[in-house]
């Protein structure tokens, strides 16, 4: 059961701003302390959060994902979580905004990862029903080579993983890619090329793969 169940509260402050009314002592005690009393249930502590951050929250959201209203939805996430589990954030290690921050990138890049692989389904099966000759045997390989890909996405380091998914999968261009993920495009493009040369190489070793393909960075 929720913090917001179990205190027969709910955070009305994440769902968007003027949901509550802000003591004036609020606006002026320090991030930390304002986690305290989210901490001990006090929505206006949660708008006053919301009030601060949200903004820029919502921007870096609409920057990664370029849909507002996927990017409310992860505003609206952030700050659930924030209500339901204050004890997350450590002031010691930076500051709420920087928590944050952190929290609105790593669900934004869920997220399009997620519409990135809904989109691509939908367009899969529709190839599928307009080919007549579609059969048991080519599904199965199919399955197959998707799972190879998988588990080599999984054997890249983050940084090589990121760039592939949004570029190949989110079908970002390099800048868009450096952008979202707040590195230089040179950066991006090295990762990419050496990440599609491991990706190649571990389909080759398991033979799906001849020396060129779709796994050769150009």
């Amino acid at each position: 059961m929720s913090r917001a169940a179990r205190s027969g509260r709910h955070p009305r402050a994440a769902r968007g701003p003027n949901t509550e009314v802000i003591p004036e002592e609020l606006r002026s005690v320090s991030d930390a302390a304002l986690v305290v009393s989210i901490g001990r249930f006090h929505p206006e502590a949660l708008a006053e959060a919301y009030r601060r951050h949200a903004g820029a929250a919502f921007g870096l959201a609409l920057r990664i994902s370029g849909d507002r209203s996927l990017a409310e939805e992860v505003v609206q996430e952030v700050f659930v979580r924030l209500w339901n589990e204050p004890q997350r954030f450590d002031p010691g290690r930076g500051t709420l905004r920087s928590y944050l921050l952190a929290q609105t990138h790593g669900r934004s890049v869920d997220l399009v990862r997620a519409e990135s692989a809904r989109r691509a389904r939908e367009t899969r099966d529709a190839e599928r029903t307009a080919e007549s000759g579609y059969d048991l045997e080519r599904e199965v390989w199919d399955l197959t080579l998707a799972e190879h890909v998988r588990v080599a996405l999984g054997d890249l380091s983050d940084g090589e993983r990121d760039a592939i998914e949004l570029a190949y999968f989110g079908g970002h261009t390099y800048r868009e890619v450096a952008q979202l993920l707040g590195e230089a495009e040179g950066t991006v493009k090295s990762r990419i090329r050496s990440g599609l040369g491991r990706l190649r190489a571990s389909l080759v070793a398991n033979g799906l793969a001849g020396s060129g393909g779709p796994w050769v960075e150009s």
